[in-house]
């Protein structure tokens, strides 16, 4: 993890950063950040580079120094370009429909599953079979697509549920099959 944080982060044009007692605020075009980091890695922003360093070698220092650059890389990122996570829906009947922002799912169920974005979470529907999920905190973006593909994971025999788009899901042969 050492090696991840002794990278340095460029910020890109149009965002930048403010350190006050390693609660770190990130503005950008797309949005602001604000998360409160360890009290033992050192966060410096000079111009438009920020480095991290850290006090001492050991395995703890090095596994929080690559963490909480990782952490602030995403948060550089989520407000300059943001980030998006694409969903499909398998199964005959299954489909996706937005009202207002809440997302409106129709899974093979007796009723309709309704989820309601978070904050800083848009949902799209380009086809009645394909979700996205976009947002400036790469958390909490993966945390509502798992949830909406939690609610009709992919089953292992016919395929049919929600997955993520390029997802593979290992089939079983079934009672029929040798």
């Amino acid at each position: 993890m050492s090696r991840i944080g002794n990278k340095v982060i460029t910020l890109p044009a149009g965002v930048e950063i403010t350190n006050n007692d390693n609660v770190v605020t990130v503005k950008g075009s797309k949005g602001e950040l604000t998360r409160e980091f360890s009290k033992d890695i050192e966060i410096r922003v000079d111009g438009t580079e920020v480095t991290l360093h850290r006090p001492n070698d050991s395995k703890e220092m090095k596994t929080i120094h690559g963490t909480t650059r990782a952490n602030l890389n995403n948060m550089v990122l989520g407000v300059s370009e943001g980030f998006k996570k694409e969903l499909e829906m398998r199964g005959v009947g299954y489909r996706a429909q937005l009202q207002g922002s809440k997302l409106v799912l129709s899974v093979g169920k007796s009723h309709q599953d309704e989820v309601v974005a978070p904050e800083g979470i848009t949902f799209e529907v380009p086809t009645p079979t394909t979700i996205n999920v976009l947002g400036i905190n790469k958390e909490v973006v993966g945390q509502t697509a798992a949830y909406i593909r939690s609610l009709r994971a992919p089953e292992p025999y016919k395929g049919k549920g929600i997955r993520y788009v390029g997802e593979y899901v290992r089939r079983k042969e079934g009672k029929t099959g040798k």
